[in-house]
């Protein structure tokens, strides 16, 4: 624990047998109170291998859910095992899990409730390997939001992410979409309850193993993420409502 409350990390993994144990291996049990896996029907051994890592608490899709919807399994058990503190971190070692006591502090101290590990800030997203056209495409949609927002977010895209467990049960994450625009859409429920979003810089690498979206993929996530602050620009202002800013 730290400071009495309780820290629960959370790993939604597709097929990260080959990534798994390293992450794994890094992320700092002196302080990490409980590990989940959801594994979103996998068609390798990664459930097998969280099994012999000792990760105690697994969940398995029978079938594939989504990035999002693995998220809300993620965060359904987390919440029934009392955490205090919730990190989501990707299970293909993209991001580096010796962030976690950073994050995590940020939250403890109080000073907020919701802290991202940005590629952008600093330099490290290209010489990580990012592609140039994600890279760009990042700058563009993270500038477009934050003027919908109104906020100065570096980037809205990064899956490394810790949250209070107060945030986690004051905004309606269950209806948001299963796929990649889960990401997007609880940021803005996350800025229209209220809180504030905290930045730490964050090396990330890319490389073969690496879990990536095709640029297909890539471009109705972005078509999502141009919806979303529209969606919430309209809702600011009083002209349309949804209903996933809907507080629980």
């Amino acid at each position: 624990m730290i400071n009495h409350q309780k820290l629960v990390i959370v790993l939604p993994a597709y097929n990260a047998e080959k990534t798994l144990e390293q992450t794994y291996s890094e992320i700092p049990f002196d302080i990490v109170d409980d590990i989940i896996l959801v594994d979103d029907a996998s068609s390798d051994n990664t459930e097998k291998l969280a099994r012999q890592l000792g990760i105690r608490h697994i969940v398995r899709h029978e079938k594939n859910k989504g990035y999002g919807g693995n998220q809300k399994t993620c965060y359904d058990k987390a919440l029934s095992l009392n955490a205090d503190i919730v990190i989501m971190l990707h299970p293909d070692y993209q991001y580096t899990p010796k962030l976690i006591p950073a994050m995590a502090y940020i939250i403890v101290s109080g000073l907020y409730p919701v802290v991202f590990a940005s590629r952008i800030l600093g330099k490290g997203a290209i010489a990580g390997g990012m592609p140039r056209y994600k890279y760009i495409a990042n700058r563009l949609l993270t500038l477009f939001q934050n003027i919908l927002l109104r906020q100065k977010l570096s980037e809205y895209h990064t899956g490394y992410r810790a949250y209070a467990a107060e945030v986690l049960r004051n905004i309606n994450y269950h209806a948001n979409s299963d796929d990649f625009i889960f990401d997007n859409q609880i940021i803005a429920q996350i800025f229209f309850a209220g809180y504030q979003i905290a930045e730490v810089t964050c090396p990330t690498k890319y490389f073969e193993d690496a879990s990536s979206i095709n640029l297909a993929r890539s471009s109705v996530y972005g078509w999502g993420v141009l919806k979303t602050s529209v969606y919430y620009a309209l809702q600011k202002a009083g002209i349309a409502k949804f209903s996933f800013f809907n507080v629980k």
